[in-house]
């Protein structure tokens, strides 16, 4: 069937027209992505761009984890469209997690942060290493994604853990990372790692007051564990 270019399409079916029209929520996936890449190849539209992108996906939570290499694997997305596909991808998320008032966030138990941060982290394919700074109520002040990759005491360094405290003008420390597997139990390197930061905090005077392990539907605390 020969693609039809956008700009033949009645002004009805052109998915900038029907934005202004109806609202951004009524268009489809297809319709959002073909607006983001602008215009398509010589051979088709934006519109057809966009359905063989959404072909390739299992659903549209896919895209959270697309790179350039894949997208311009696409014939009729090059560099350019790809890059600004991820970066409007990236926006989206910022967007979603990012909260006006940090500083009214409280992170006093380990079920709080499982519950703010498992959105961020459940869907992750690598292990992703974030540090929560908060304040003498615990409440936010900030947090750093500061490593990927497999956890080991040799790739994560606590002077970068300790520096942004210091920065921050934090009172305690909140450390997590995920699991991709979804299963929660502690490796040895992730004990021997607690353990590390646990004894540097007692040195640096800004406690490390839990390390908690994020799963996708479960998590593990070690403040808990030792708790119990």
């Amino acid at each position: 069937m020969k693609d039809i270019m956008i700009k033949k399409l009645n002004e009805e079916q052109r998915p900038r027209e029907r934005l202004i029209k109806y609202g951004v929520n009524n268009l489809s996936n297809e319709e959002l992505i073909a607006i983001i890449i602008k215009t398509g190849s010589k051979t088709c539209s934006s519109m057809t761009l966009a359905r063989q992108l959404l072909s390739k996906l299992k659903n549209i939570k896919d895209l959270k984890n697309i790179t350039i290499n894949n997208l311009t694997n696409i014939n009729g997305i090059g560099k350019v469209k790809a890059i600004e596909l991820i970066a409007s991808i990236e926006l989206g998320k910022r967007v979603f997690y990012y909260e006006d008032n940090n500083n009214f966030i409280v992170l006093n138990n380990s079920t709080k942060v499982f519950n703010y941060f498992k959105d961020i982290l459940m869907y992750e394919e690598q292990e992703h290493f974030y540090a929560i700074y908060l304040d003498p109520q615990s409440r936010i002040i900030s947090y750093k994604l500061l490593f990927k990759g497999t956890l080991n005491t040799s790739c994560v360094h606590p002077r970068e853990i300790f520096k942004y405290a210091f920065l921050e003008s934090a009172y305690s420390i909140i450390v997590i990372h995920n699991h991709p597997s979804g299963e929660v139990t502690p490796s040895a390197p992730d004990i021997e790692l607690t353990n590390v930061l646990f004894e540097i905090g007692k040195l640096m005077g800004i406690p490390v007051v839990d390390h908690i392990i994020i799963g996708k539907t479960k998590y593990y605390s070690f403040y808990e564990n030792m708790h119990k």
